[in-house]
């Protein structure tokens, strides 16, 4: 797991909309979310949970950048059926997630395979500024969002 002053792994990834999308091309704090599946009951609620809270982070100047290795067919769909305002990105050989220690094997069911990690990046200035661990998908926007606030506090 990278931790809080880690340089953030540079990644261009291509998005649901089909186009690139990579992390230096962004102004400002980014909350980089990695989920297992896209339309499965965990990752709805987690990525309802930034669309409901969208606005908040918009306000904050702060990008919400959803990655999974799912096919960007797979990602479309998801945001069109819920409505999600932020980009999804495909990340089909998790070589994404593997550099951010969020890729690696998985068990299930008594099956074994290799799959992406719950695991979510604050981002700002090419660096790691909050760290997530194996998250609780309901109510982890406004776990952000706190967390968030308390940082602009102390600063």
């Amino acid at each position: 797991m990278l931790t809080v002053g880690d340089a953030a792994p540079e990644f261009e990834l291509e998005d649901h909309r089909g186009e690139t999308a990579a992390l230096r091309e962004r102004d400002g704090p980014v909350v980089v979310y990695f989920y297992p599946r896209a339309d499965t009951p965990g990752c709805t609620t987690e990525a309802c949970g930034f669309r409901d809270r969208h606005d908040e982070f918009a306000d904050r100047g702060v990008e919400v950048l959803g990655i999974s290795d799912d096919p960007v067919s797979d990602l479309a769909a998801f945001a069109a059926e819920y409505d999600l305002p932020f980009r999804l990105l495909s990340d089909p050989d998790g070589e994404v997630a593997n550099a951010y220690d969020s890729y690696g094997e998985k068990k299930m069911f008594g099956r074994v395979f290799d799959g992406t990690f719950r695991n979510t990046y604050v981002v700002d200035e090419g660096r790691v500024v909050a760290a997530y661990e194996g998250v609780s998908p309901e109510g982890h926007a406004e776990e952000i969002l706190t967390d968030l606030d308390a940082m602009d506090s102390a600063e």
